[in-house]
């Protein structure tokens, strides 16, 4: 669940805000686990299993365009000694404009993935929202902080944990979304020819 777990920070500011004074003024305050909401979300298996499914195809589209990049590339290594200067530099212009092309389209084809990423993952992303709101209204609770970890806080009360509570809402009202995946990228560099150093992950 990388990306949710990305994104939780963001998605879930208005809702997970931490104040100084807030224990001094005497105000209600609890604390969330965000990562074992958003593992136990419901809907995010199946999200998951989604986004796989569409974006399967474009992982095989790049993985296409890298294998024949790459055999282009050997042929030419293997045979750029006998060839003449002329032949040289217009092969390498060849490998240049595929690679160029390559780049391109795994760019697009990211874009896309990562806007599919967004059409899943936001619905789930708002109900969790919503059911932290929920609990934080029903408790009487002015602040719910998000206590996983990388946060600052260093220690809580166990009692104070609101994640049980939270998860109960999430499955009390149900639901669908998904989440992202990860495709290796294409390797190898020819003599004048440079290939991405950041490949598309989908």
């Amino acid at each position: 669940m990388r990306v949710f777990r990305r994104a939780i920070p963001l998605a879930l500011a208005c809702v997970t805000l931490l104040s100084a004074g807030a224990a001094a003024q005497g105000q209600k305050i609890g604390y969330i686990r965000s990562s074992a909401i958003l593992d136990q979300a419901p809907g995010r298996a199946e999200a998951e299993a989604q986004f796989d499914k569409e974006t399967s195809g474009y992982r095989d589209q790049i993985k296409r365009m890298s294998d024949s990049l790459d055999a282009m590339v050997a042929a030419f290594q293997k045979s750029q000694a006998s060839m003449t200067a002329t032949a040289r530099d217009a092969k390498q212009k060849e490998l240049q404009a595929k690679n160029t092309e390559f780049q391109r389209r795994s760019a697009d084809l990211q874009q896309k993935a990562q806007q599919r990423q967004g059409e899943l993952v936001q619905p789930i992303l708002d109900r969790v929202k919503g059911a932290i709101e929920d609990v934080r209204v029903e408790g009487g609770y002015s602040f719910i902080l998000n206590a996983d970890e990388g946060s600052s806080i260093v220690a809580m009360d166990k009692n104070l944990d609101l994640t049980d509570r939270v998860l109960a809402k999430l499955r009390a009202g149900g639901g669908t979304a998904a989440k992202p995946a990860t495709t290796p990228a294409p390797a190898g560099t020819p003599s004048g020819v440079v290939r991405p150093q950041n490949p598309p992950v989908i």
